[in-house]
């Protein structure tokens, strides 16, 4: 696959992301070189990216436990501690080499440690691969709070290799298709359809239409790199759906949901508001439904749950003046910014959530 270039960085694929890699690595002269993974991509990921690194290269691994709950300020006082006490200086480069958790987080850490180092992503899930490493996005959780702190800061360079995903369990997979349903919804009808009727349990047409999500995230962020007005866009299922993963986050007598299987619930139920507010195509809504369920099934979404999740909603990042901003869509590829959608509305969502 033929290397993405963006205005600030260049996103390469397999075997050819190594070659540039190694290049930078030689033509930077780094200080030091830190690894942040977690357990599980150090154990699967990170023997298969040390043999792809020159054997000059010194590094030190810095290993979080895997999962949401390492997404917060004590983890990443923790890493700028260990970078500290290991003599991390200016000169330094951070290797993110794992899921959404570890690229937001280990890019977090490199933006603000010594007021920012550089970084690298190399994202090992398919939700990394086709969201969370591109765009520049970093930051952390605040509590159960989806990314209330952070701050926009591009990589170095991106490699994404594919055959990480050979490590992935199904549910994992299926998190990520989510991202790659919702470019084809806010951005382009045919990508839509081919997305539609892809497996999360195969790699058959897998690649190319990761090539194809990472081409319709790059080209938004492009136009709109500080989230001004098109990048919102992004955040299509994301205001329901985000207050509802933290609402399961922070539930004990809840299971938690991987961010995937929110924001599929999140869309369908913006797929509701859209028909309401936006006059979006009721039966494209009713298909649209059958194909998010067919992959993610239901959601047990109680009466008693929807008061608090509502109440979540004041801390989106989208919302401005005191009024909760929604993406919606008129169309297929033809988003609307900042509807504003009443609690009646909501609850009306809900409900069409449950029988549907």
């Amino acid at each position: 696959m033929k290397a993405i270039t963006t205005q600030d960085y260049t996103i390469y694929f397999n075997s050819e992301g190594y070659t540039a890699l190694n290049q930078h690595l030689k033509a930077s002269n780094y200080s030091k070189v830190f690894i942040v993974c977690d357990t599980n991509t150090n154990a699967n990921c990170v023997p298969l990216l040390l043999e792809h690194i020159g054997s000059e290269i010194t590094y030190d691994i810095l290993e979080i436990d895997p999962g949401e709950d390492s997404k917060n300020i004590d983890i990443s006082l923790g890493l700028w501690e260990t970078l500290s006490e290991y003599g991390a200086d200016r000169k330094s480069l951070i290797i993110n080499i794992g899921g959404g958790v570890v690229t937001d987080l280990g890019g977090f850490v490199a933006s603000t440690f010594k007021r920012g180092i550089h970084f690298i992503n190399i994202p090992t899930s398919l939700l990394a691969m086709v969201d969370a490493s591109i765009g520049g996005k970093t930051g952390i959780d605040l509590g159960s709070l989806k990314n209330q702190i952070g701050v926009i800061n591009t990589p170095e360079l991106i490699v994404v290799d594919t055959s990480f995903l050979d490590t992935l369990p199904a549910l994992e997979m299926r998190s990520g298709l989510a991202e790659m349903l919702k470019h084809g919804l806010i951005y382009d009808e045919n990508y839509w359809n081919k997305i539609q009727n892809l497996s999360p349990s195969t790699s058959n047409g897998l690649a190319a239409l990761i090539y194809d999500s990472i081409i319709i995230k790059k080209t938004i962020v492009e136009q709109d790199p500080t989230e001004e007005g098109l990048r919102k866009t992004l955040n299509y299922g994301h205001t329901l759906g985000h207050a509802i993963e933290s609402y399961f986050m922070e539930s004990q007598d809840k299971q938690r949901l991987l961010h995937g299987e929110a924001i599929a619930v999140g869309m369908v139920l913006a797929n509701y508001l859209s028909v309401k507010y936006c006059g979006f195509s009721k039966d494209k809504s009713t298909a649209i439904t059958g194909i998010i369920k067919a992959i993610y099934g239901q959601v047990d979404i109680k009466e008693t749950d929807h008061a608090p999740i509502i109440a979540l909603l004041k801390y989106d990042k989208k919302n401005t003046h005191g009024a909760i901003n929604f993406v919606l869509l008129e169309a297929i590829g033809k988003p609307k910014l900042d509807c504003i959608v009443d609690n009646d509305a909501i609850l009306e969502a809900f409900e069409y959530y449950k029988v549907n």
